[in-house]
């Protein structure tokens, strides 16, 4: 190569461009950074040629699932995941082949170059190109490519949990629709008892018909009620089974998920910063086009060889080159103040779902003690009821109420387990970053 720049270009011409190509170019070390580019992602953004690591995707890497191993919900999330399509993974996969190749733009470009001469003969020729002093250009680009790697690895992660979270929503939609469907059981064989009694009772003339009719129309809702949870369970691992690899109707019961560590940063904000140090990156190299580049050009040809040094501007100035510019560092604080809003943002959501976790642990406490209460009350009634003191009516009442409150109980059970799963995908700690 340097003895072709040597007989095309000169030899001064020749040795600048050797000192460009290994490791002198001013366009603020571009070479000597480039060398330092890894050929793949390995704790890193598959070489960019500023940083080889990177703190956001070596953040995700060390994420560890508060799910555990063995239980239901690690079950869940395991067959959703292995039937993954996964098409944010080949948009990273796309994102690190770009950062590969702009980790190698400070190299020159060769290419054919034809022309047509004054006397119709068509030239062909070899053209060189080597960028030597670019305003930070070329530096912003690899910078530019690595962030959208990094883009890429959180938008990846978000995609994930999301899966992750969706299938175990299902997974508890479906245990208390059981939950409630197995209670709906003990119910009905109680309110048909109820139901005879008061059958028998009218037959012998001892109640009022309407009384009949109440109690077989609370059977009947009572009825609709299970037959309505049973179908809702149904439904729920219907879906679920749709989007997991082996089937999951087995599977059955709530588990205990870790604390999430306290350092780990939610996943917007994450995506936030990432999308910060791409758009700054794009804004340096916007403004790099208003500033002149330097490039060293040579061109072999069968009739003979040139070479210049060429200082040109991509963006010619105009009347609005201040606005342009203006804009181009709007935008960096615009990028900066995107960042803040995530974090903002993240925090409400955390600091609701929190609040809202709380509110359903109190009720879970108050609805266990008027669960306790309705159970004395009812059995307070039968005994009064047996000893001919309250007629079968107030008890039927007595009983409804108590079904009514242990509904409740059971829903507060698995609400307050989907919001901990919430919090937990908020924070992007529901998948292991390795098995990411």
């Amino acid at each position: 190569m340097s003895a072709i720049l040597a007989g095309c270009m000169g030899t001064d011409l020749a040795e600048t461009t050797r000192n460009a190509f290994s490791g002198a170019s001013p366009d603020k070390q571009a070479t000597s950074d480039a060398a330092k580019t890894q050929p793949a992602l390995a704790g890193g953004t598959g070489g960019t040629g500023e940083n080889a690591s990177s703190l956001i995707i070596d953040g995700l890497l060390d994420r560890q699932s508060v799910l555990g191993s063995g239980n239901s919900y690690s079950k869940v999330a395991g067959a959703v995941l292995a039937a993954n399509s996964r098409a944010a993974e080949a948009e990273l996969r796309s994102a690190k082949l770009r950062a590969q190749a702009a980790s190698k733009n400070w190299l020159p470009t060769i290419g054919p170059n034809l022309s047509l001469t004054s006397l119709g003969e068509v030239v062909a020729g070899m053209l060189i190109d080597q960028v030597l002093f670019a305003n930070g250009r070329k530096k912003a680009e690899r910078q530019f490519a690595k962030a959208d790697v990094e883009v890429a690895a959180v938008v990846l992660a978000e995609d994930t949990n999301d899966r992750v979270l969706t299938a175990l929503d299902l997974y508890i939609s479906a245990e208390e629709a059981r939950a409630k469907a197995r209670a709906g059981d003990d119910v009905l064989t109680q309110m048909e008892r109820f139901a005879y009694i008061m059958q028998r009772r009218v037959e012998g003339g001892v109640s009022d018909r309407a009384d009949l009719q109440v109690t077989r129309q609370k059977l009947a809702e009572i009825e609709s009620n299970r037959a309505s949870d049973a179908q809702a369970a149904a439904t729920a691992v219907a879906e679920l089974n749709a989007m997991s690899l082996t089937p999951l109707d087995g599977v059955r019961g709530l588990a205990a998920i870790k604390t999430p560590s306290a350092t780990a940063k939610p996943l917007a904000v994450l995506k936030a910063e990432a999308e910060r140090e791409r758009a700054v990156a794009q804004a340096t190299i916007d403004r790099s086009g208003f500033l002149p580049t330097v490039s060293a050009r040579g061109n072999v040809a069968k009739g003979g060889s040139s070479a210049s040094i060429d200082v040109a501007a991509e963006n010619p100035i105009g009347f609005g080159t201040g606005a342009s510019l203006k804009a181009i560092e709007a935008a960096r604080e615009a990028a900066s103040r995107k960042v803040d809003q995530a974090d903002e943002d993240s925090a409400r959501v955390l600091r609701r779902l929190e609040q809202q976790l709380i509110a359903l642990e109190q009720k879970q406490a108050s609805s266990e003690l008027l669960v306790s209460q309705a159970n004395e009350n009812l059995a307070l009634f039968e005994r009064q009821y047996k000893a001919g003191v309250r007629p079968v009516m107030d008890v039927v009442r007595v009983y409804e109420t108590k079904v009514r409150v242990e509904r409740e109980q059971i829903g507060y059970a698995f609400k307050a387990a989907a919001v901990r799963l919430k919090v937990a995908a908020e924070l992007g700690v529901l998948v292991d970053g390795a098995d990411i």
